[in-house]
């Protein structure tokens, strides 16, 4: 970059929470830039699955993100056609006869915000699938849950934005005027003028804030997925035992793992999930690589006869609270944040896009931000 760009806002992150912010925010009318330091889908939205739940969200406003978000991705893949592999294949999740209550108890709650929540006897599971592991209690069928191809639906969402893109690009300043407004960014390659800064940072989020001179808790919590060889569709829907929804919204830093299995169009299934905060330690777990493929085995027993090819992780952004930091910072005029949603930023992206355009434009949101204020953390908490 050999001159200085100047633009309505600048989006640093290219991730999917990011393209959805360009897309949005381009669709109002405003001339944006996207900055990343590395390639579109180059950090945690490459290293997911591409989930678009709201089987695993308890009542309240993540939910609420999620059903929002949920009809925007539908408009998107009619958009878009094939190009996202958007799939609408449902999400399946099975119970012992020890979690069974629970879930039930947890679908009641979903029906009543609108999700569709379908209970499953436990006779009826294999109808939905067949190879499902016996001696299970039932379950709940949630049809609005789907997935996309990450990489891919984050690169046509910047597409379709017309956004300016610049990748390998570092930010390393957030310059503010003498009232503390900010000014655009500056980066390894030059500088970027514009009244608005949307941090779509993601597990970076953080430091994104701290050069703007204000505090935002987000941790990397570090997740694996294994990769089988490729296979006919043997796992029709994503399934995962009931307890994934009790390990999303835990705050333990240890390993912690439940088993969630899902087929994709290419052929390979997908297993996961692990979590745990190491830092951005990316080593390789053992013991958390056997414990996904134990917990694959215990829903679907032929997967003992399947190999794993392959291993990738990834960092989510995790705040304390379990929820994102979404709209203005107050205390700094011109800074808007869209990062720290967890593993739920591919689901939730279309949301906060749409949120952040309305905010930027001075709109109003079509959900209260409240919860989702970026200063509702002390700046003296230590995220721990």
């Amino acid at each position: 970059m050999t001159k200085r760009l100047t633009c309505d806002v600048v989006v640093v992150g290219a991730g999917m929470v990011g393209a959805a912010c360009a897309l949005y925010a381009a669709r109002a009318g405003l001339d944006v830039i996207v900055v990343d330091r590395g390639p579109v889908a180059g950090g945690t939205t490459g290293a997911g699955e591409g989930n678009l739940l709201v089987s695993d969200k308890e009542p309240g406003p993540e939910l609420e993100l999620a059903l929002l978000s949920g009809r925007l991705w539908t408009e998107l893949a009619q958009e878009l056609g094939e190009a996202i592999e958007y799939e609408r294949k449902g999400g399946l999740v099975a119970a012992t006869p020890d979690g069974l209550d629970a879930l039930e108890k947890l679908a009641v709650g979903q029906r009543t915000a609108g999700v569709e929540a379908v209970r499953v006897a436990a006779e009826q599971l294999h109808d939905l699938e067949p190879h499902l592991a016996p001696g299970l209690a039932g379950g709940v069928l949630y049809p609005q849950d789907a997935q996309v191809m990450p990489t891919l639906a984050a690169a046509h969402l910047v597409r379709a934005s017309g956004a300016r893109l610049l990748t390998g690009a570092t930010v390393t300043e957030v310059p503010r005027d003498p009232a503390g407004a900010v000014r655009g960014v500056r980066t390894d390659r030059g500088e970027i003028h514009a009244p608005y800064v949307v941090n779509a940072a993601g597990t970076w989020g953080g430091e994104l804030a701290a050069l703007a001179g204000t505090n935002l808790p987000v941790l990397p919590r570090r997740g694996f997925v294994l990769v089988t060889e490729p296979l006919p569709r043997m796992v029709r829907h994503k399934v995962y035992a009931a307890d994934y929804v009790a390990d999303v919204a835990s705050d333990s830093a240890a390993l912690q793992t439940s088993p969630v299995v899902e087929g994709t169009a290419a052929g390979p299934v997908l297993v996961g999930a692990s979590r745990e905060r190491v830092g951005f330690d990316r080593s390789l777990s053992l013991p958390a690589l056997r414990a996904l493929a134990a917990g694959a085995t215990r829903l679907f027993p032929f997967l003992e006869r399947v190999r794993a090819m392959r291993t990738y992780l990834g960092f989510r952004p995790y705040m304390p609270d379990h929820l994102p930091a979404i709209g203005p910072d107050p205390r700094v005029p011109g800074l808007f944040h869209a990062c720290g949603h967890e593993g739920a930023g591919i689901g939730l992206s279309t949301g906060t896009g749409r949120l952040i355009a309305q905010e930027l434009t001075g709109g109003t949101p079509e959900l209260d931000l409240a919860p989702f204020r970026p200063d509702r953390f002390p700046d003296t908490e230590e995220a721990v």
